[in-house]
């Protein structure tokens, strides 16, 4: 798949409601970081050490650097950390642990530490390749969850599947927003005009920017 046709079309749908300064706040504090010496906010480090792993799978290195070289792990800790809600919050641990979890019995390891990228591309795969169907049940398992837990109602836990879903979708989409908004990919990869220019209210996206959305 070509990447740069791909982000091209990449737009903020992902539905969150967040301003751009905060996006770009986020994202400027993760800049001249590296994974060695990163401390997560939010996760602890060997869940940071999976989730670097992870949104490697999801937008691995091409003909554009992998999510990790760019920072996206760094902006998906700070965004779910300091923007999505504690109770939500909850529900991303509870997925990204049964995730691990249900990884460490498939691949007949030990601890966290020992799981490989291929060890985890074979649950995230389960996870987000599903059928409509089961996509559509386990956001209607989701949504009911979610709004439970905001009018503070006692329902059933989600089961394993639809709790992990919760996660991997929600960490799918933060990596596309992240990869999207990071300086590289904003500046090199999409249409990026720092000094504003002429106005055009209508005009043919091919002349004016090759196909490629704008950068934030």
């Amino acid at each position: 798949m070509d990447r740069r046709k791909a982000l091209k079309n990449l737009g903020l749908s992902l539905g969150y409601t967040v301003a751009t300064p905060t996006l770009i706040s986020i994202f400027q504090s993760c800049k001249n970081k590296n994974e060695t010496t990163w401390v997560p906010d939010f996760f602890t480090k060997e869940e940071g050490d999976i989730i670097i792993k992870l949104v490697d799978l999801i937008l691995p290195k091409t003909d554009t650097p992998s999510a990790s070289e760019v920072n996206v792990h760094l902006f998906i800790d700070k965004f779910i950390n300091e923007v999505i809600e504690k109770k939500e919050q909850k529900l991303l641990k509870a997925g990204l642990s049964k995730l691990i979890s249900k990884t460490i019995k498939a691949s007949n390891k030990e601890t966290v530490i020992d799981l490989t990228s291929e060890d985890l591309d074979i649950t995230l795969e389960k996870s987000l390749k599903i059928s409509k169907e089961q996509a559509k049940s386990n956001k209607q398992k989701i949504n009911t969850y979610k709004k439970s837990i905001q009018n503070e109602v006692t329902i059933a836990e989600l089961n394993d599947d639809a709790t992990i879903y919760a996660f991997t979708s929600e960490l799918r989409d933060l990596t596309i927003l992240g990869y999207r908004t990071s300086e590289y990919i904003g500046e090199e990869v999409l249409a990026y005009l720092p000094i504003p220019g002429e106005y055009i209210p209508c005009g043919d996206l091919e002349e004016l920017t090759k196909g490629k959305a704008w950068s934030l």
